[in-house]
């Protein structure tokens, strides 16, 4: 199980290149990871850690890219409540699924991600919600993204993992490109069972996923207060505590 070593999450898989890679090189994505990890060590502070976890498989190339220029903003509002740290987790291709290490600055998260290309395969999200569980049993984790559009996995057991999550205190905030009705059944699940929440973004409409992402790193960051006082600046911020607290018993 990799935590900050940046090897394979859940079972070991080997890594099969796809042919014409331009961004991933054999044994090019380990080191950086494990580069990043020695490079950029957290201080034990205020700082709120965050889960960002993307489905990269080959479908995904455009919200990849989307997700990897907005990322920064991410940190600057969480800035202002105590700092963020956000570990990279995504999926792709055959039996592939990597987390980084815990970062605190967004240019190399930025790096990170340029060196990752989209490759075809199937969902993996009982693995991450898995890895997010064990994680957190090594230190504290307040929330979680999820950006993805599908979902090929059994809905209950995806149900049982986030039902978890939620005991552990872990928000979900899952955020869907289009609208797929499978996809949203479980994705809203997801977030209902963590006490989060599932917003739609459109990938032909940058700002839909950035406000998004700038809430939930506020909530990261700083829990129901700031993603209360963003709430009063920012509708999308003001969407995801109606539908958290509309979940409350």
């Amino acid at each position: 199980m990799t935590r900050e070593d940046g090897k394979a999450v859940g079972k070991a898989g080997e890594t099969r290149p796809s042919e014409g890679a331009a961004r991933s090189k054999p044994g090019e994505i380990d080191r950086f990871l494990t580069a990043a990890t020695q490079l950029a060590p957290l201080a034990t502070g205020q700082a709120g850690r965050l889960v960002f976890a993307l489905d990269a498989t080959m479908s995904r190339q455009p919200s990849w890219d989307l997700a990897c220029s907005l990322q920064g903003q991410m940190f600057e509002v969480a800035a202002k409540t105590g700092g963020l740290a956000v570990q990279l987790v995504y999926f792709r291709g055959f039996d592939e699924c990597r987390a980084s290490g815990w970062l605190g600055e967004p240019q190399r998260l930025t790096g990170l991600m340029n060196r990752i290309d989209c490759r075809g395969g199937q969902t993996q999200i009982a693995r991450v919600l898995k890895h997010i569980r064990d994680e957190e049993r090594q230190m504290p984790i307040r929330a979680f993204v999820y950006v993805g559009d599908a979902m090929e996995e059994n809905i209950d057991r995806l149900c049982a993992l986030a039902g978890e999550l939620g005991l552990r205190g872990i928000k979900g905030f899952v955020f869907q490109e289009g609208s797929d009705p499978d996809a949203s059944a479980a994705f809203a699940e997801i977030a209902r069972l963590t006490g989060g929440a599932h917003a739609r973004f459109d990938v032909n409409a940058p700002n839909s996923l950035l406000e998004l992402l700038r809430g939930a790193a506020a909530y990261a960051s700083g829990g129901r207060e700031a993603l209360l006082k963003l709430a009063g600046q920012n509708a999308a911020a003001q969407r995801l505590l109606t539908a958290m607290e509309g979940r409350k018993p």
